[in-house]
């Protein structure tokens, strides 16, 4: 069982436990905001003409992939940044660890797992403390889930381009397992007192990160996870914990977290007043409107490809922080028709699901698109819908219909304005 320390020593140790160093200086992007392109790999001794001549290269400590194989995130190169996950070179619904989205308010913090613990105190009737150790002797659960951060698709929505990929109009949304402690069984070990109805969830980075959480959230299916895809946290996800809330707002699931104060009222924190909410066009502004909306992507086929006459499967992936998506509709003429595409694994509550649809291109030049509809009814809405519902000037829950035109010479460019 977790050790009982008092309120000082407690502090003392979740508030010193966390490390960071000082991060190296990172090249800044361009002026005009173009992302820095993919570390080049050293140049390779020409191919056999038959692999079977000769021995192959020995095993190794970690695997890798193929050379003949190109697919990397595309990093900000900021401190305050982003990578984004190259959805156009991925098939299935898991994202590898090391394609996961990043997006970071300042730097990726390095800790020492062997120090680091969870605070846990407030409306609470024992203070305590979990180290990694701790929290690892609790019966523990493995859940695939998305995160995605509020600001995914934002670019998009306000100033669609013709040469956007996938990667650049939903690369801050992915999809893995995770394994950890349910949060319900800390606040049990602890003794959560009837009167708590918000939690305060706070990082170990530089920026201190910070969020109000509703209990009910808390105690519905929020995580603190130290595993993913099987192996332990990397870093820019949250190494050695974090805490996750499947189906909300990414910025919400604090990575490196450190402490949870349980109190009566939300914080407001700067993450949840001057950000993270939405401004609308009457000139008010939701706030805390955590959940994810219904959304889905064609990855295939997308810019830069150019196809030929004949069958294509389009495919992509669509997934809802409501619950489960029930149907994913593919439309091969700009929205004129639509028909069901065939989901192509069992929809699970917050999570991808991998859609695809056969279709034989003629020659004529159309439009693609995808619509989503998850198990609560909602149907995921046009732009020109989400303009009249909420106005241009929303940084953050843009879920609009993404299109893909096909010209007559089978060039794919974007869409944006359905």
């Amino acid at each position: 069982m977790p050790t009982r320390r008092d309120m000082l020593a407690s502090t003392a140790g979740a508030l010193g436990g966390a490390v960071v160093f000082g991060v190296p200086p990172l090249p800044r992007p361009d002026p005009q905001g173009a992302q820095a392109p993919p570390p080049v790999r050293p140049p390779l001794a020409p191919m056999p003409d038959d692999p079977t001549s000769a021995p192959g290269a020995p095993t190794s400590a970690l695997g890798e992939r193929s050379h003949q194989v190109s697919v990397a995130r595309t990093p900000t190169g900021l401190i305050a940044g982003s990578s984004l996950t190259p959805h156009q070179s991925l098939t299935g619904t898991i994202t590898p660890s090391d394609l996961h989205f990043e997006r970071h308010h300042a730097g990726v913090p390095a800790i020492d797992a062997a120090k680091h613990e969870l605070l846990i105190h407030g409306l609470v009737d024992r203070t305590l403390a979990f180290s990694l150790a701790d929290l690892k002797r609790f019966p523990r659960v493995t859940r695939t889930y998305f995160i995605e951060c509020s600001g995914n698709g934002g670019g998009a929505f306000r100033r669609p381009r013709a040469e956007m990929t996938p990667q650049q109009i939903a690369g801050l949304a992915s999809n893995t397992e995770w394994t950890g402690v349910p949060m319900r069984a800390l606040f049990n070990e602890v003794g959560a007192q009837r009167g708590a109805s918000w939690v305060l969830a706070e990082g170990s980075d530089a920026a201190e990160l910070t969020r109000s959480i509703p209990m009910s959230k808390m105690l519905d299916d929020a995580l603190v996870v130290w595993a993913q895809n099987g192996e332990p946290l990397r870093p820019a996800q949250g190494y050695p914990i974090r805490l996750l809330l499947p189906g909300w707002e990414g910025n919400a699931s604090i990575k490196w977290l450190r402490r949870l104060e349980l109190g009566t009222r939300p914080w407001m924190t700067r993450e949840e007043t001057s950000k993270y909410t939405d401004p609308l066009k009457d000139g008010t502004a939701r706030q805390f409107s955590f959940e994810v909306d219904a959304k889905s992507i064609i990855t295939a086929p997308v810019f830069p490809d150019r196809i030929t006459r004949g069958w294509h499967p389009i495919s992509g992936v669509a997934w809802s922080g409501r619950g489960r998506i029930a149907r994913v509709e593919v439309s091969t003429n700009g929205g004129e028709t639509w028909s069901n595409a065939a989901l192509l694994n069992a929809p699970t509550p917050k999570a991808f699901v991998r859609f695809e649809q056969m279709w034989e291109w003629k020659g004529d030049e159309t439009v693609l698109l995808s619509r989503a509809t998850d198990e609560t009814g909602y149907v995921q809405p046009t732009r020109a819908a989400l303009i009249e519902a909420r106005g241009i000037g929303t940084s953050y829950h843009s879920n609009p219909i993404y299109g893909w035109k096909v010209g007559t010479d089978g060039a794919v460019t974007f869409h944006g304005e359905t």
